[in-house]
């Protein structure tokens, strides 16, 4: 490892950030002063351009992903002693919910180089009491779609996929969404955002009726379908739902990012296949690998695994020591089963999922998102470097 200079940087690199222009601030502006801010013409012309983005047949905009898997847990009438297959691997959404909704997350092993779950592992985790598939496109890369839905197929279960990393991932050239069902977000770090968002997508056109009434009080109608399309003042409530709408001032943004997603996974691409190349001289820092089969990666997250015993420091402290030198990295994830509620309710799970292990001791997303430049990635490259010189140089 040759040493590199001491200078850091002078401001803050964060491991992401939306990227907003004037012209998006001004639309979010105009919505403010129209006559209408709430779920409106904003919110239907996103899910209309969702639907011809992704190819999907039904889109249903809600104010998160959460929102939209709390909503599809109670339509498909999660109770206890049912079962929700899903990588511990994965942000604490999903089993918090099926956890409060009395039924029990069944945790799949991942691989322990892309972390995807495979449809092998999924199947071994069947059991008569499997209500629901949620598998998870992870860091931007897709699933092996063949193979799970084939086991949801031959088992007669539900298969949701978890997009939340995957906008502009394609399988085999296909969009993720496209077909089946589907979940997204539009948190502020993912490839489009509405400052907080999700969506819902299906080609079941009557499940997808369910879904846009739940996300609404259970109501037949919205408010703004009411008004323009005269209906009476107040709609009958058809089943208990939620308030889960998409306002237009958010909805707007979503509208307006999602017309500029391929640039910026174009430059996202960019960014992470320069890290790749630089990171080829790093062995210390392994990136995650690629699935072997066909896939456009929309590169969501880039993740490395650190090499905690050449290096002799855990990634808590390399990420901490980064952090000193004015660069910002993300966890993703620090796997489900570990966190304390899980390890002290389901400690059965403890050292049987050892891929999901083994990466949740090592992983970290380093910086990247549409905006950033090279010196930045370059300034990214210096500080691990620095941190390793140092480290290396101690232990000999």
């Amino acid at each position: 490892m040759n040493k590199e200079s001491n200078t850091m940087r002078d401001s803050f690199l964060p491991f992401s950030k939306p990227s907003i222009d004037e012209d998006d601030i001004a639309a979010v502006a105009a919505v403010l002063r129209s006559a209408w801010i709430t779920t409106g013409p904003q919110a239907a012309q996103f899910e209309e351009d969702f639907k011809r983005y992704t190819g999907c047949s039904e889109a249903v905009a809600m104010t998160s992903e959460t929102a939209v898997m709390q909503t599809l847990i109670h339509a498909i009438g999660l109770k206890p002693g049912d079962e929700v297959i899903t990588p511990s691997m994965t942000w604490v959404s999903l089993p918090n919910l099926v956890t409060a909704a009395g039924a029990t997350p069944v945790f799949a092993d991942v691989d322990k180089d892309t972390l995807m779950v495979s449809g092998e592992e999924i199947e071994s985790k069947i059991t008569p009491r499997t209500k629901l598939i949620v598998p998870v496109h992870f860091a931007g890369a897709a699933l092996d779609l063949d193979k799970i839905r084939a086991v949801a197929k031959k088992h007669n279960i539900m298969l949701i996929e978890d997009a939340a990393h995957a906008l502009g991932t394609e399988f085999k050239g296909e969009k993720i969404g496209a077909k089946g069902h589907a979940m997204f977000s539009f948190h502020p770090i993912k490839n489009i955002t509405t400052a907080e968002g999700g969506m819902f997508v299906t080609d079941d056109p009557v499940f997808a009726g369910r879904i846009r009434s739940l996300k609404f009080h259970g109501l037949g109608v919205d408010a703004y379908d009411r008004q323009t399309h005269q209906r009476a003042p107040q709609a009958e409530v058809m089943e208990p739902g939620f308030k889960y709408n998409l306002p237009d001032v958010q909805a707007v943004l979503g509208v307006r990012q999602l017309a500029k997603l391929d640039q910026f996974n174009a430059n996202r691409t960019f960014f992470a296949m320069r890290y790749r190349e630089k990171l080829a001289n790093i062995p210390e820092l392994v990136p995650l690998a690629d699935p072997p089969y066909p896939f456009k990666h929309s590169h969501h997250l880039f993740i490395v695994r650190l090499d905690i015993d050449k290096t002799g420091i855990s990634r808590d402290d390399f990420m901490l020591r980064l952090k000193e030198q004015n660069i910002g990295t993300g966890l993703h994830f620090r796997c489900t089963h570990k966190q304390k509620f899980y390890r002290e309710t389901m400690p059965q799970w403890l050292g049987k999922l050892p891929n999901t292990e083994y990466n949740s001791d090592r992983i970290f997303s380093l910086p990247l998102f549409p905006d950033m430049t090279e010196k930045d990635q370059d300034d990214v490259l210096n500080s691990v470097k620095k941190i390793l010189f140092t480290e290396l140089r101690a232990k000999s």
